[in-house]
């Protein structure tokens, strides 16, 4: 007869061995989404850290598919159609700000529109998605694990200001709400969406595409991606 110890393990491993976890790259070809201070669209940044993020959920033992990497899927609501069999579903984005904020400069003798004003990470979540508690949890623990590894949330999203004014839903882990976000609200699964770093801040610009924060932000995430998925 096998320990009661490793009978526990063995089914929790195998409880988490079937938990799937979808990683959507947002944007696409045609709408590549922000553009960087130094000219790079925001679909190359969300390909890059997707990617990562996909390697540390698996190095977790956690099933994973990745949705959008081709850069062909327009159709927002087949994104979340298309993670209709998963456990979870994370948005994968880089930021930018409001436009009236944006100043420029010239990088490589081009002209490039930037804001240094705000940096750091936000995370949303949809009142209308059928799983709003669990998406809720899910993000403080995104959140909470980013913090952790030494990231902090950029908070200007809740500025009362036009573009913004996406209320807190948990202000200390950089979670707010965003209901009519198509990926959020039509999820048939828990649902967030992260801004990783604001590209158009020419210091965040450079340090979220470089490979050693790219895989401290992947690993912060897989953290909190376990963590809130092994609570139900």
């Amino acid at each position: 007869m096998r320990p009661l110890f490793l009978l526990v393990f063995c089914a929790a491993a195998s409880a988490q061995a079937r938990t799937t976890v979808a990683i959507d790259v947002g944007h696409f070809i045609e709408e590549p989404g922000a553009t960087s201070a130094r000219g790079r669209p925001e679909l190359d940044f969300n390909r890059e850290l997707a990617a990562d993020i996909e390697s540390a959920v698996r190095g977790r033992g956690l099933g994973t598919m990745l949705i959008g990497a081709d850069g062909f899927m327009s159709q927002l609501a087949r994104r979340a159609a298309a993670a209709a069999d998963a456990d979870f579903f994370l948005s994968v984005h880089h930021d930018s700000v409001q436009p009236h904020f944006l100043e420029t400069w010239e990088h490589d003798r081009v002209e490039r529109a930037f804001s240094d004003r705000y940096s750091g990470f936000s995370l949303f979540v949809s009142r209308k998605n059928a799983a709003v508690k669990r998406s809720l949890t899910c993000a403080s623990a995104i959140g909470e694990s980013l913090r952790h590894a030494g990231f902090s949330p950029s908070l200007y999203h809740a500025d009362p200001i036009p573009g913004e004014n996406k209320p807190f839903a948990d202000r200390r882990n950089g979670v707010h709400y965003y209901d009519n976000l198509i990926v959020l609200k039509t999820a048939r699964t828990p649902a967030v969406l992260l801004e990783a770093g604001v590209i158009v801040n020419r210091d965040e610009e450079l340090k979220v595409q470089s490979e050693e924060t790219r895989k401290r932000i992947a690993a912060a995430v897989a953290q909190g991606v376990e963590r809130c998925l092994t609570r139900f």
